[in-house]
């Protein structure tokens, strides 16, 4: 897990290297097509690389997107109407048999289907009509590190559009995106620290909003099942409803804070959970607020605010490493999973 956090800068500058043209020519075929409405297939580490890539869909191209329920479509045996829908599923290995099924069935259902995979071999990415090889290479740890963030770069090269200077995404992508992860990554010091201080920690919770909601999402299933704590992700907004109750000094929450609109709109939730008097984490800035708190920075100089969940995830996939070695855990082989999970 350590040697695949620490790889995941130079696969994301191999994926704009090697593979950007190939998505490039993917964009432009469905392009061609005008889909009206996107729906996004996964499960498990995937599903939060497709929160993400709804969040793209809604934002920057202003078309209705949203998570599918493939159960909808193999347990339930619905047939929807598709026609002029994308269907993307996102899936590391393209091994789960749901997965392979609903895009099956959203295809004969009139759909215009992708898979983006680290495996375009696989059942998964041969039965889409277009196939994203994210070229993250093997991953050896069970636990989704370099794959997931390939698959974030290689769903904002598909989906992400041109800014108001006119740069493209891949222009945005190759601005200093990866110098910044070397330098988020540097900052392991500070992660270390933050996992001697949470070694007996048995539930956390983790918060964000916009484009950093999906990276809340994430770093709680690593901490889950790296370290085995209780790990609850909220939107920022969800979480000032009724889960703030619950919010006290002995509860850890992880915020994450970069620069950009979804930052900002953190602002008040942080303030809230100051009044709570909660043990809080940020990641990414201190808040402004004239109250210090531990901080796990992200290096994001010069980096859209639409990439920075490729930066965010990092020094939190090291905080999961770190806190299952603490804790007397191997992060390489948690307890009663495998790299590839069959679900029907």
């Amino acid at each position: 897990m350590s040697a695949e956090v620490a790889e995941q800068p130079a696969a994301w500058r191999r994926l704009l290297d090697d593979g950007a043209g190939e998505i490039a020519d993917v964009a432009a075929a469905i392009a061609a097509r005008a889909p009206r409405f996107v729906l996004l297939a996964a499960r498990g580490t995937s599903d939060h690389a497709a929160l993400y890539a709804k969040y793209l869909v809604e934002v920057q191209r202003g078309l209705p997107a949203g998570l599918a329920s493939p159960s909808s479509l193999t347990v339930y045996g619905s047939r929807p109407q598709l026609r002029d829908v994308l269907f993307v599923a996102v899936s590391q290995s393209g091994g789960s048999p749901d997965l392979l099924d609903s895009m099956t069935t959203a295809r004969a259902c009139g759909a215009i289907t992708v898979a983006v995979t680290n495996n375009p071999s696989s059942a998964l990415g041969q039965a889409a009509e277009f196939s994203v090889d994210v070229r993250a290479g093997v991953e050896r740890a069970v636990a989704a590190t370099k794959t997931y963030t390939a698959e974030l770069l290689a769903l904002y090269l598909l989906l992400a559009v041109p800014d108001a200077e006119g740069r493209t995404a891949l222009t945005r992508a190759r601005a200093g995106l990866a110098d910044a992860a070397d330098l988020t990554l540097a900052g392991e010091p500070a992660v270390r620290a933050a996992a001697a201080r949470y070694r007996f920690a048995d539930r956390l919770v983790t918060t964000a909003r916009g484009y950093s909601y999906p990276t809340a999402r994430e770093a709680a299933l690593k901490l889950m099942e790296t370290s085995y704590l209780s790990a609850q992700a909220f939107s920022g907004a969800d979480l000032l409803h009724g889960p703030m109750a619950m919010i006290d000094a002995d509860l850890p929450v992880i915020a994450v804070k970069t620069p950009g609109r979804g930052g900002a709109a953190m602002a008040a939730v942080i303030e809230r959970m100051r009044e709570r008097r909660a043990d809080l984490v940020v990641v990414g800035e201190q808040p402004g607020d004239g109250q210090p708190a531990i901080v796990l920075p992200v290096q994001t100089a010069g980096v859209s605010e639409d990439l920075h969940p490729l930066l965010e995830i990092l020094p939190l996939q090291q905080l999961a490493l770190h806190l299952a070695l603490q804790r007397g855990g191997d992060p390489d082989a948690p307890r009663g999973l495998s790299k590839v999970t069959e679900t029907w």
